[in-house]
């Protein structure tokens, strides 16, 4: 397997992602929505606001993964930071989620000093389940038709990683 490296998202970025967020898995396991336009992807990655950090995993010249931490701005709430993932879905299995998730994990504990990290995942995705409990995160609960996806309403899982700093 070709080395994954993690790197900050560039507006260069735009077309890679737009075409990892087309792959089934990776828009019905998160809130995006099928067939996203390229201009989405442009302003998403050329317009990244100060509390937001936006990763890619690449594999040779090809972006097979992303990951968005934001950092809460309400004062009462600075010390929280929530992510969302997708891992490209020819890849998915390979180890990339769990390096993305490394990354993000090492920036909200020893450079943003977050002590609450909190995602939310489809009860159904039992991969992403186990990667974010091999993390620390646990599941704190469950929202009951959470979202719309391919005609049904489906249910999610709310995850958090607390440190339990003295």
């Amino acid at each position: 397997m070709t080395a994954v490296t993690i790197r900050r998202a560039e507006s260069s970025d735009a077309k890679a992602l737009q075409e990892l967020y087309q792959g089934i898995n990776a828009y019905s396991g998160t809130l995006q929505l099928p067939h996203p336009s390229l201009e989405l992807w442009k302003s998403r990655v050329s317009d990244i606001p100060p509390n937001h950090y936006v990763y890619v995993a690449v594999m040779g010249d090809e972006v097979v993964g992303n990951l968005g931490l934001e950092v809460y701005s309400q004062p009462r709430r600075r010390h929280v930071g929530y992510f969302g993932m997708a891992v490209k879905d020819n890849i998915q299995g390979k180890g990339v989620g769990s390096q993305l998730l490394s990354t993000a994990i090492d920036l909200a504990d020893n450079w943003l000093n977050l002590k609450r990290v909190e995602l939310t995942v489809f009860v159904d995705n039992a991969r992403a389940v186990n990667l974010y409990k091999k993390f620390g995160f646990e599941i704190e609960g469950e929202a009951k038709a959470f979202a719309f996806r391919n005609g049904e309403y489906v249910d999610a899982y709310h995850m958090a990683r607390v440190l339990h700093l003295s």
